[in-house]
């Protein structure tokens, strides 16, 4: 018989990066009242299979490859803000050269940059920035 635990570890390992994106947001939004910077938590949408025309265009206003999936513009513990990449738990979920060269970028400019491996990784990140 599996634990609970066991259970949301295995039921995880299948969800798709969009999934994790989606239960952090779900989870986010049931912790503001506790801690109301989370109001600030964004997505930047990056990511995805989009047209080529729309991929054209959205590189022309300025998106860039391997930018973070999340940022939380709140200063904590001498960071101006906090960028997480969130992989999913499958196998083989890696980070890209680009997404590796951004976390040092922004790490590097003062701000804190994490990659986190499932949705619940990423909210201990954000929670223990916010609690730091």
């Amino acid at each position: 018989m599996m634990t609970i635990e066991e259970y949301h570890t295995e039921l995880e390992a299948h969800m798709t990066e969009t999934e994790h994106q989606i239960r952090l947001f779900q989870e986010a939004e049931a912790l503001t009242p506790k801690y109301p910077e989370l109001a600030q938590l964004i997505h930047v949408p990056n990511g995805e299979l989009r047209a080529k025309a729309t991929a054209g265009r959205l590189k022309a206003m300025g998106v860039k490859a391997g930018f973070p999936d999340l940022l939380l513009p709140v200063k904590r513990g001498g960071y101006g803000g906090l960028a997480v990449e969130l992989k999913s738990t499958r196998k083989g979920a890696r980070l890209t050269e680009a997404q590796k060269e951004w976390l040092y970028r922004v790490n590097a400019n003062g701000d804190r940059a994490v990659c986190a491996f499932g949705w619940r990784v990423a909210m201990d990140e954000i929670l223990n920035y916010l609690e730091g």
